[in-house]
């Protein structure tokens, strides 16, 4: 009898994540989430395939940043009129719409094709501890990365 799982549908079984985002700096955590959104931490990685898992994002308001790009990171945006390039600083998008920061960094480190889209659509994000998704969590997400001493407000 073989234990291989090999391409059944239990080794592509989704677990859903639980991730808490305060105190964590955003390109470090940014990259265990795109890892659990392709699902490289499973045997059966395959670039080509979608084997990832659902990943809910908590405290995302409390999300720190490393050095002065609280004040000096720029999101840009063109709404494709003539002169309509936007910015907006770290602080006031936190304020704004504090899971734009994460999806964006995730985005931009999942690999850009074709499966970047579906793998951003299992990231969940919320700026409190309240989700609706509490049913669904079997992993909380054990985190390595140490959190950060300074004040996060």
């Amino acid at each position: 009898m073989s234990t291989a799982i090999g391409n059944t549908a239990l080794a592509y079984a989704r677990v859903w994540h639980l991730v808490d985002a305060r105190g964590q700096v955003l390109g470090r955590l940014g990259t265990q989430i795109a890892q659990t959104l392709m699902g490289k931490h499973k045997p059966i990685y395959d670039p080509s395939s979608d084997c990832g898992d659902y990943v809910v994002v908590i405290n995302a308001k409390h999300i720190a940043v490393t050095g002065r790009k609280r004040e000096q990171k720029l999101y840009r945006h063109h709404t494709r009129f003539p002169g309509g390039l936007k910015e907006i600083t770290f602080d006031r998008l936190q304020e704004k719409d504090a899971g734009k920061i994460i999806e964006k960094a995730v985005s931009g480190m999942l690999p850009k094709n074709r499966l970047r889209s579906v793998r951003i659509e299992r990231l969940m994000i919320f700026p409190e501890a309240e989700h609706p998704y509490v049913e669904n969590i079997i992993k909380r997400y054990d985190t390595k990365i140490p959190l950060v001493t300074q004040s996060i407000e």
